[in-house]
């Protein structure tokens, strides 16, 4: 049985456990870089799922929760125009008219200051919405926090940081940055 640096045993996860018949029929492929591919887009998948569930526990859906913190990290007074929110999501104007409506109706947010140069009358996050973000965050930080302190060491933990952020800045020269916000799916088409 392998066992990590602190002498624990390492449990094989569902990549180890599918690659050998995978590597079979990819020959030419090599097997480190397309372990961690598969590595990296299942952990993103689940902190996907990480991001469904404290959304659904706070009744938001993750696209709401991407709405209200592009207001809430735009700092005071804490608004965009739909425009500015669509195009920082990566969604259509369609897609965040729905979401805007939905989120009024809430009570999350409100029609912003109007503006004095024509164009389109900004949203503004409100009380209720940034109290909720909250919340919801600090559920998904705990959550994160969890699965990631029972996992790796924090000598560990820096050590993936600064691996993943060679390995982001490489990605980032040759395809440009990745959006803050939006799904594997959105990203891809």
């Amino acid at each position: 049985m392998t066992t990590d640096q602190r002498g624990e045993p390492v449990r094989r996860d569902s990549v180890s456990e599918e690659f050998a018949a995978w590597m079979d029929q990819m020959p030419g492929v090599d097997p480190q870089i397309e372990a961690a591919r598969q590595r990296i887009r299942r952990i993103a998948r689940l902190f996907g799922r990480v991001l469904t569930h404290a959304a659904a526990r706070h009744e938001m859906t993750v696209g709401d929760w991407e709405s209200l913190s592009v207001l809430q990290r735009s700092g005071p007074p804490y608004e965009c125009s739909p425009k500015e929110l669509a195009e920082r999501l990566g969604v259509t104007s369609g897609t965040m008219s729905v979401r805007i409506e939905r989120l009024t109706r809430a009570g999350l947010v409100e029609p912003g200051t109007a503006r004095t140069d024509g164009r389109s009358r900004p949203i503004r996050l409100t009380s209720q919405g940034s109290e909720l973000w909250r919340a919801a965050t600090e559920q998904r930080t705990t959550y994160e926090h969890h699965l990631l302190a029972d996992t790796l060491s924090a000598d560990e933990l820096q050590q993936l940081n600064v691996l993943l952020g060679k390995l982001l800045t490489r990605f980032e020269e040759e395809f440009g940055s990745a959006p803050t916000h939006g799904s594997l799916r959105r990203e891809a088409e």
